[in-house]
């Protein structure tokens, strides 16, 4: 019937491909990177990489993550740098969405001469904050789903079987 719209699907909302950035590529950006693969599969070709690429994997993210059922153990470092090193070209990412000033810079910086859109979603750094292991991961579990709604907002309903804790 004319006037009758189904709501958008996550394919109509969905960039082909997505790269999150934050200043070291071991909290923020791994986890939106595996929230993302999680809620929309391989309807999006998604990555992740930091300013610099000079810290492992964060462990209380890995933790608050797993708690959600996102595996991020076997994440890999790496830097915008690092990127074209391992055959990833900026350029074949339609969306950057920096999770951090530095990274957003940065992405500005090398995407200037470029059709690719920049955004900017200021997510807390959990790093630092609390006192003792329970009061840390109160801290990433704000961080994870700060990222989380930020994903479900822009990018609409997951697809597939997991629904993320709200």
């Amino acid at each position: 019937m004319e006037g009758d719209k189904l709501a958008p699907t996550a394919s109509d909302t969905l960039p082909q491909s997505v790269l999150f950035c934050c200043d070291h590529n071991a909290v923020r950006s791994p986890m939106a990177e595996g929230m993302m693969k999680k809620l929309y599969g391989t309807a999006c070709y998604v990555q992740s990489a930091g300013v610099k690429g000079d810290l492992e994997i964060d462990g209380f993210a890995i933790a608050v993550c797993q708690e959600i059922g996102i595996e991020l153990s076997r994440h890999r470092t790496r830097s915008f740098d690092d990127m074209r090193t391992w055959g990833d070209d900026l350029s074949s990412f339609d969306l950057v969405v920096a999770l951090t000033p530095a990274s957003q810079h940065r992405a500005l910086d090398l995407t200037r001469h470029s059709a690719i859109n920049v955004e900017y979603w200021p997510i807390l750094d959990p790093t630092g904050l609390g006192e003792g292991r329970e009061a840390r991961l109160e801290s990433y579990r704000k961080t994870r789903d700060m990222i989380l709604g930020r994903l479900l907002d822009r990018f609409g309903p997951p697809r597939g079987s997991w629904l993320p804790p709200r």
